[in-house]
């Protein structure tokens, strides 16, 4: 298993800090103690116990999730590490001066010299324990926000497909009667769109090329049932293409750009999706001509355009944006910012 030295070096440097502020302390007490005494012992006592405590927990197997011993153990290694660390530390500090605490001192000046250490290290320790606490907890807030941003995805899969699919197929049927070659083509792409969407299903992200293949399938089928009324251009650079985004990130945009934008339009309109490099940034444009809508309405998450931000944050956090703009009777622009991949 492998130890973050970082972390652990910055456990180091606030015990030290601590045996530091404990040695001021013990010193405003006793002024005309010299400042190294408590030093020496407090840094002795508060390192070993440190050293026992933080690296002994990594003995148990539930503190590498949790970052401390789960049971009984979680309560017996803070008191075992501190008293040891007492017993070392003083040892230690005796050594250096050269004289011996245990025999020069009462049993009342022990007693209230373990008692002081034992109070501070389980203060230390609590310290510790609810900063390593914390940061176990939002690992998991983390994780099941990741997971219900998935659950959410694997919806919003169900829902976009279904509706498209029971158009389609009312259309198809329509057609089978009425022009046979369009209803061959337009089952051509349903098959084609399905075995892209199963291939997609299994991935959580996939290179931008499958994304825009995907959304060709889509658009080709689309363009069956609009016929004339609907246009569309996919523009993906040969140097972005094996750029690495999250499945059906694009798709949402797409539909709420027919379903709002062109269906209401008489004379339908164009669907435009590009991608950009700006830097090192890549930016996702999914723009159409169709009715627009004015500034207030664009205010409005929409379906599918909630879900495109939830999972840019998702997977980016704040390097993943979106800008919306739209004109009443010009259409609508959606552009998504996310880092470039290596």
């Amino acid at each position: 298993m492998k130890i973050d030295w970082l972390v652990k070096l910055r456990h180091f440097l606030q015990t030290t800090a601590f045996c530091l502020a404990i040695a001021g302390l013990h010193l405003a007490f006793k002024p005309n103690m010299s400042y190294d005494i408590p030093l020496v012992y407090s840094l002795s006592i508060g390192l070993t116990s440190w050293l026992l405590i933080d690296f002994g927990r990594l003995l148990f197997a539930s503190a590498w999730e949790s970052g401390w011993p789960a049971g009984i153990w979680g309560k017996l290694l803070p008191l075992t590490g501190i008293a040891l660390g007492y017993v070392i530390g003083t040892s230690m500090g005796d050594w250096w001066f050269g004289w011996s605490t245990w025999a020069g001192a009462s049993r009342q000046q022990l007693f209230l010299s373990v008692l002081v250490s034992v109070v501070i290290g389980i203060i230390i320790t609590y310290y510790f324990y609810s900063a390593q606490k914390g940061k176990y907890l939002e690992r998991k807030v983390g994780e099941a926000t990741r997971l219900a941003t998935e659950a959410r995805l694997k919806l919003l899969e169900t829902q976009l497909e279904p509706h498209m699919l029971f158009n389609t197929l009312a259309n198809l049927r329509v057609l089978i009667g009425t022009d046979p070659q369009r209803a061959q083509d337009m089952l051509d792409r349903i098959v084609a769109y399905l075995r892209a969407t199963l291939s997609a299903s299994r991935a959580t992200s996939h290179p931008l090329a499958r994304e825009f293949d995907r959304l060709r399938d889509y658009l080709e089928l689309m363009s069956v049932r609009m016929g004339p009324r609907m246009h569309y251009v996919l523009d993906l650079p040969p140097d972005l293409a094996d750029q690495s985004v999250p499945t059906l990130l694009l798709q949402p945009l797409v539909e709420n750009s027919i379903k709002h934008g062109l269906e209401p339009k008489v004379e339908g309109g164009t669907i435009t999706v590009r991608a950009l490099r700006d830097g090192q940034r890549l930016t996702l444009q999914v723009s159409d001509t169709g009715v627009g809508f004015d500034s207030e309405a664009a205010l409005s998450n929409g379906f599918g355009l909630a879900q495109v931000r939830e999972r840019l944050t998702a997977a980016y956090a704040d390097l993943g944006t979106v800008e919306q703009t739209s004109t009443p009777g010009q259409g609508t622009s959606i552009l998504l910012h996310l880092p470039l991949t290596p």
